[in-house]
């Protein structure tokens, strides 16, 4: 047994570049694990800046120096930021507020009043003490959601002051990244090792598919919400930039968001129509949207889509949502795509002492692609 360890362990971490990686992932992982709520300012200001730097180096290629360029970014974001907190956020939690008091009761009386019917039409199935256990307990559900939303402001108040210094610190973090980035990318790689050629490989890997998902994802969620939105309000729809923005975070969760979602646009729907035409053309249009997100809109932004299997994409999300909640999910393929990274750029030692360079993790996933060895 000892020597089945000695020799995986030979075969793994002979390469002094193997010993830093891991080291520098374990770290990174026990920073974000045991720290991660206090340094949740930093990591969230840091993920914004890097996305926004994409835009920041477009702006550069089309001539405009490099401080106004940062300058123009930081605006563009801080003015999305205080439209989102002042204009989109109120209306929002208005119409989450009228949903739970006004149309969930409407929800439950209709649903009430269809259970009811079943017994008489499927007298096998189910039994009429069956349908009054389940409405006992949606009317249970129902009083504790609407009390929960109602004790919401109350119970909240000792947070404020942590959402504001939120706030304040994540802004004027995201201006010093943006513009301080060299300096700061100069200073951490003066603390990692002279030989990093693996740490190039996953890092060239990453900041090509990880940066493009990230991004496209982004645009994905505001293009969904806002077709969403204009279609809805079109058709008059209730709560239509309500359920427009649970349509458009819905593409965060690949397979599983659009059939969750599909819920409560339903729900509201019927409350609002009925079973009639009207109720059907919200459903046809609501396909619509996802199947163009689905066929079109994410082959167009996801040109250089991620290599993973699907179990792969729902095991992450499951893992990673379980331990960090919504930001998990949605960086779960991101943090996939780091783990495929590492584990095609780890150097491996094959018998007599060999240390084998793998190929960088792009070519090696399109060679298994193409059934190429």
């Amino acid at each position: 047994m000892l020597d089945i360890v000695r020799n995986w362990f030979r075969a793994y971490f002979s390469d002094e570049e193997a010993v830093y990686l891991f080291f520098l992932l374990a770290g990174g992982l026990l920073v974000i694990l045991l720290f991660g709520g206090m340094l949740a300012p930093v990591l969230t200001a840091l993920v914004l800046a890097y996305l926004m730097q994409g835009l920041v180096s477009a702006l550069m290629r089309w001539g405009l120096p490099e401080k106004l360029s940062v300058l123009l970014v930081y605006l563009l974001f801080v003015s999305l930021l205080v439209a989102t907190l002042v204009l989109l956020l109120p209306v929002i939690w208005k119409q989450t507020v009228n949903l739970v008091q006004d149309q969930l009761p409407r929800i439950l009386n209709n649903s009430e009043r269809w259970l009811r019917e079943l017994p008489a039409a499927y007298p096998d199935m189910i039994s009429m003490r069956q349908v009054d256990a389940i409405v006992d307990t949606a009317q249970h559900q129902l009083a504790n959601a609407g009390q929960a939303v109602l004790s919401l402001s109350l119970a909240t108040i000792p947070s404020i002051v942590d959402v504001m210094i939120f706030l304040v610190l994540v802004p004027l973090l995201v201006f010093f990244f943006l513009a301080d980035r060299k300096r700061l990318i100069d200073w951490s790689t003066t603390m990692l090792p002279n030989r990093r050629r693996v740490l190039a490989n996953v890092w060239a890997e990453m900041d090509q598919q990880i940066a493009n998902y990230v991004r496209g994802k982004a645009i994905e969620i505001l293009i969904v919400g806002v077709v969403t939105y204009i279609a809805f309000k079109i058709l008059g729809l209730n709560y239509a930039l309500l359920l427009a923005v649970l349509v458009g975070l819905s593409v965060v969760i690949p397979y599983i968001g659009a059939t969750v979602v599909t819920i409560p646009v339903a729900a509201v729907a019927w409350v609002q129509f009925g079973w009639g035409g009207e109720f059907a053309l919200v459903m046809i249009v609501y396909g619509v949207i996802q199947f163009l997100d689905a066929n079109v809109l994410v082959p167009f932004l996801f040109s250089e889509a991620v290599n993973l299997h699907p179990v792969a994409i729902i095991t992450a999300i499951l893992f990673f949502g379980g331990l960090w909640g919504f930001w998990g999910v949605f960086f779960a393929i991101p943090l996939a795509t780091l783990i495929k990274a590492v584990l095609y750029a780890w150097p491996r030692q094959q018998q007599g002492g060999i240390v084998v360079d793998p190929p960088p993790p792009s070519v090696a996933a399109d060679e298994a692609h193409n059934g190429q060895p």
